[in-house]
């Protein structure tokens, strides 16, 4: 299967693609009963992986490897992967994506920060020279075969970011993403600069950019919406309360409820969906 190609002929229809960002495998597999697409958040697997906050903290054979795992376990879905600044070097950068096109990814996001790196709606940003990054960004469209590729430009200052945004719109990459956008008005002169490029928007619980629906973000002409670390929270409230609960509870596990409650029986069911020889493909 193109799974480049799935993805772009995706993003190309009408509406705005959802892809949910997913840090371990469990949380995929949760994701999946939900929706088609993956985003292999960087934020999401410094801190699963590692217990580190994304700052720089990712070795690429890391990321190839869950990615190998994704895709084995979900034959189908999209997987768009987060491969920061291309870990530093072009050389190295063009590598991780054949490496990641080889492994089953459907594209990847590549940045123009410099180190030390910040997540996108962190404080403390730099970017490269917008010319060093275009060489980066062009040795890895060359570099890939089918693979989409997502230019992202980190920049700060107003006309720098529409200097970027259109000068990113006018390589072959296929999608655009300004990270941080501020607000509405913002994505819609980031879309005016851009013309008809797929344009991606990042929203993330506490960042810098509003809220908003798929329905809002189709009337915005914003192709794809990456969603961050919805998982990855909402596993920090639920088992943040649930050992609260144990603790008040003197070590008393809770009363099992086969309707509301999961236990062993549903999560095993569950994971069973991943083995490979239950996959259609493999009937």
């Amino acid at each position: 299967m193109r799974h480049g190609s799935a993805l772009r002929e995706q993003i190309r229809t009408p509406g705005t693609t959802p892809l949910i960002g997913i840090y371990d495998m469990y949380s995929a597999s949760v994701a999946a009963q939900h929706y088609d697409g993956f985003f292999v958040s960087g934020f999401g697997f410094a801190a699963s992986h590692y217990g580190l906050p994304d700052i720089g903290f990712i070795a690429w054979p890391d990321m190839v490897a869950f990615t190998e795992r994704l895709r084995l376990a979900f034959p189908s879905h999209h997987l768009l992967v987060d491969i920061d600044d291309g870990y530093v070097d072009p050389e190295v950068a063009c590598h991780v994506v054949q490496r990641l096109e080889r492994a089953g990814a459907s594209g990847v996001i590549l940045e123009d920060q410099k180190r030390p790196r910040r997540c996108g709606h962190a404080d403390g940003k730099s970017v490269l020279p917008l010319e060093e990054y275009l060489e980066k960004l062009n040795l890895v469209l060359e570099s890939r075969r089918d693979l989409v590729v997502v230019a992202r430009t980190d920049a700060t200052e107003d006309e720098d970011i529409l200097r970027r945004a259109q000068a990113l719109a006018e390589t072959d990459a296929d999608v655009v993403l300004v990270d941080g956008v501020r607000d509405v008005e913002w994505i819609r002169r980031i879309r005016k600069v851009i013309d008809d490029k797929p344009l991606l928007f990042n929203q993330i619980a506490g960042g810098r950019s509003p809220r908003l629906s798929l329905s809002e973000l189709t009337d915005l002409e914003c192709q794809v919406a990456i969603y961050s670390t919805p998982c990855l929270f909402a596993a920090h409230t639920a088992i943040d309360h649930a050992l609260g609960e144990l603790k008040r509870a003197d070590g008393r596990l809770p009363e099992f409820s086969p309707g509301t409650s999961v236990g062993v029986r549903a999560s095993t069911a569950l994971l069973e969906k991943n083995i490979s020889r239950h996959h259609p493909s493999h009937r």
